[in-house]
């Protein structure tokens, strides 16, 4: 959001896309944990989460990785968050095949 305030004109739609992915890997990680927690499943991979921790490709370490980038060069955020953006996109993909064969596997 900071950087779409400081030039609006460049990076208002970048910013935007951005916020709307992290929306989007945000909802399906939450929404597979709802209906993981509703059916009972337990996670193996990561018994110590309170959730059913469901990875994907933009995770914690990735997305601190794109916003040190965007702070070190800022004349870029734009590609920064495209790029991010469509990162974020393969993670929602990702994670709605693998809740869509997790749950078909469980019925």
């Amino acid at each position: 959001l900071a950087f779409a305030l400081a030039d609006p004109a460049a990076n208002a739609l970048p910013a935007a896309v951005l916020l709307a992915s992290f929306v989007g890997t945000a909802s399906g990680f939450l929404a597979f944990a709802v209906l993981a927690e509703r059916r009972q499943m337990k996670s193996t991979a990561y018994p110590a989460k309170g959730l059913y921790y469901l990875g994907g490709l933009t995770e914690a370490t990735e997305t601190i990785a794109c916003f040190v980038a965007m702070c070190l060069w800022p004349q870029h955020f734009a590609w920064f968050a495209y790029g991010f953006a469509a990162l974020c996109g393969l993670t929602i993909v990702s994670r709605l095949a693998a809740g869509w064969r997790s749950f078909d596997a469980g019925r």
